[in-house]
C-alpha cells in the first residue's frame, strides 16, 4: 500500500468516520462487559482489551472501518483457562494467539478463504444477525427488567428509521442513545443502565508482563486455547472483512488483516486485556452510521477508553433499552432476507449448505464450527455433481478385436469407481485404446484407477494404449503411475 492510499484511509472521510466512531464507542462498553462476564474476567479486562484492538487494528489492519474488539466468539474460548489457572495465564494466550496470527499473515495462508462458498457466507451471516438478536433477550426478559424498558426499545427504534427520512446529518442511533439517556435521566425512569452491566474502569491501562512460570509446562497449557483464539479469531474476522468488502465496494488485504489482528492481540495480552477480533454487530453499526475509513475505527477505540475513565458517571446512565434498539437494528440489517426467498429459486445444496450453517452455528454458538459444517457441505456436494459430469463411450473396431475408450470429464476421487464400471474386462481383445483428450486427471486416486485398469487388460493378453493426455496430467501419471513400471502386473496378480 503507498502512502497517499494510507492517508486517504484516514482522512478522506473525517467527520463521518468521527461521528460512526461515537456510536460505536457507545455500543461497544456493554458488550465489552458482557464478554468479560463470559470469561470470567473483571469488566476492566474486555474494555481495554476493546480499546487496545480497536485502536491498534486502525493502524495496522488490513480493512479500514471494520471494528475489531473484545468479542463472545473468542470470550467462551477463555472460560476454561481461567476457571483453572487465572488471568495471568488468559494474557499469556492471548499474545501467544496474535503470535500465531502474525505468522498466518506473514506465511500468506488466508488465500482458503477464497474456499468458502457464498451459500457459507450468507449461513455465517444469518446466524450472526440471529446470535445478535438472541443476545438481546435477556435485556427483554420480563421477570428482568421494568415494563418501561419496552417502550424504549420502541421509541429508540422510531427514532433509529424515522430520523433518516428527516436529516442523516447525526446518525439516527446517536441521538436515539442521547435522547433516551436524557429522558431517562430527568424523569428519573427506574430502568437498566451501562452501569448496571459493571463497574466502568477510571485509570488508564498499564503495561504489564503476565505473571506466570516461562517452560514448556506453561506453553503446554497455553498453547491449545490461544491456537482455538486464533483460529476461531481470523475466522470470523476474515469472514466479516469479505462481508464488508461487499457491502462498501472495495477490497482489502487480508494478510494484512491478518497481521493486523495478531499485533493488536500481542499488544493487548501486554495491558491487561483478552483477545479479541473484528465484530460484524459493530463493523454494521460503523458502516450504517457512515464509517468508511481507519478513522473510524480509530475514534472508536479512543472514544471508548474516554467515556469510561473520563465520563463513566455520565456513560453509565445510558438505558440498555438504548443499545437493545441499535443492536436488534444492527441484526434486522444482517440478516440476508432474500436468502428465505432465494430457497425456492436455488439449488438445493446450496440452501442446504447454507441452513446447515446457520443451524450449527445458533445451536453450537461457535462460529469456527458452523463454517467448517459448511465449507465441507459444500466440498462434498461440489465433488459430488462434478463426479456426474463424468462418462466414458466406446467403440468397437470393425474385425471385433480392439475397443476405443473415450473418457470425458474430471478423473478424481469421486468419479473413480464410474470409471472402472466403464470397462468391460472380459471381453477377449487384442489391443486397447484408452483416450483421455477430453478429461482430466486429478489426483492419486485417478492415477490408481486408470493403472489398475491398463493392467486387467494387459492380464487377459490386450496391448494397452493411453492417448491424449494432456500436460497436467501427464505429470501426474509420470509421477504416480505404476502400470509400465517393471513388475506391475506381477504386482497386481500378487495383491
Amino acid at each position: 500500500m503507498n502512502f497517499d492510499t494510507y492517508r486517504k484511509q484516514w482522512f478522506g472521510n473525517i467527520r463521518p468516520d468521527l461521528m460512526s466512531g461515537l456510536v460505536v464507542a457507545l455500543a461497544l462498553i456493554p458488550e465489552a462487559i458482557a464478554f468479560s462476564i463470559i470469561a470470567g474476567v473483571d469488566p476492566k479486562v474486555g474494555l481495554y482489551a476493546s480499546f487496545s484492538i480497536a485502536v491498534i487494528c486502525a493502524i495496522t489492519g488490513g480493512r479500514p472501518g471494520m471494528i475489531s474488539a473484545a468479542t463472545a466468539a473468542t470470550a467462551v474460548l477463555m472460560v476454561t483457562l481461567v476457571r483453572d489457572h487465572g488471568l495471568q495465564y488468559l494474557l499469556a494466550a492471548t499474545v501467544l494467539a496474535g503470535l500465531i496470527q502474525i505468522a498466518v499473515g506473514i506465511s500468506r495462508i488466508s488465500f482458503v478463504m477464497r474456499y468458502v462458498s457464498k451459500s457459507v457466507m450468507t449461513g455465517f451471516v444469518n446466524a450472526l444477525a440471529i446470535l445478535i438478536f438472541m443476545a438481546q433477550l435477556p435485556e427483554m426478559d420480563p421477570a428482568a427488567v421494568p415494563m418501561l424498558t419496552y417502550p424504549l426499545i420502541v421509541a429508540a427504534l422510531a427514532i433509529i428509521y424515522l430520523l433518516p427520512r428527516v436529516t442523516k446529518t447525526v446518525p439516527s442511533p446517536l441521538v436515539a442513545i442521547i435522547v433516551l439517556t436524557a429522558a431517562s435521566m430527568i424523569l428519573g425512569w427506574d430502568v437498566r443502565t451501562v452501569g448496571d452491566m459493571g463497574a466502568l474502569p477510571d485509570t488508564l491501562p498499564v503495561f504489564l508482563i503476565p505473571d506466570i512460570p516461562l517452560n514448556f509446562e506453561t506453553l503446554a497449557i497455553i498453547f491449545p486455547y490461544a491456537l482455538a483464539v486464533a483460529v476461531v479469531g481470523l475466522l470470523e474476522s476474515l469472514m466479516t472483512q469479505n462481508l464488508i468488502d461487499d457491502l462498501t465496494d472495495t477490497t482489502s488485504d487480508r494478510n494484512q488483516e491478518c497481521i493486523g489482528q495478531g499485533l493488536a492481540n500481542t499488544a493487548t495480552g501486554f495491558i491487561g486485556g483478552m483477545a479479541g477480533c473484528a465484530m460484524i454487530g459493530q463493523s454494521m453499526i460503523n458502516v450504517k452510521s457512515g464509517g468508511r475509513g481507519r478513522l473510524s475505527t480509530f475514534a472508536a477505540g479512543v472514544m471508548l477508553l474516554i467515556f469510561c475513565v473520563v465520563l463513566g458517571p455520565w456513560v453509565s446512565q445510558i438505558p440498555m433499552a438504548a443499545l437493545v434498539a441499535i443492536m436488534i437494528m444492527v441484526s434486522i440489517g444482517t440478516f440476508s432476507w432474500s436468502s428465505i426467498r432465494d430457497l425456492k429459486h436455488h439449488p438445493k445444496t446450496s440452501s442446504a449448505v447454507m441452513l446447515a450453517t446457520v443451524i450449527v452455528v445458533v445451536w453450537t454458538h461457535n462460529l469456527a464450527i458452523g463454517v467448517l459444517v459448511g465449507v465441507l457441505l459444500s466440498g462434498i456436494f461440489f465433488a459430488a455433481k462434478i463426479a456426474r459430469y463424468f462418462r466414458v463411450t466406446s467403440t468397437l473396431s470393425p474385425d471385433g478385436r480392439a475397443r476405443s475408450y473415450a473418457v470425458e470429464g474430471q478423473l478424481f476421487y469421486g468419479s473413480t469407481e464410474d470409471f472402472m464400471k466403464s470397462f468391460d474386462f472380459h471381453e477377449v481383445l487384442d489391443r486397447v485404446t484408452i483416450d483421455v483428450s477430453r478429461a482430466h486427471i486429478w489426483d492419486i486416486s485417478a492415477v490408481s484407477s486408470l493403472d489398475m485398469a491398463v493392467l486387467k487388460f494387459r492380464r487377459d493378453g490386450a496391448q494397452v494404449e493411453v492417448i491424449g493426455l494432456n500436460a497436467a496430467s501427464e505429470t501426474l501419471v509420470d509421477k504416480f503411475g505404476q502400470a509400465d513400471k517393471p513388475g506391475a502386473l506381477d504386482a497386481m496378480m500378487d495383491h
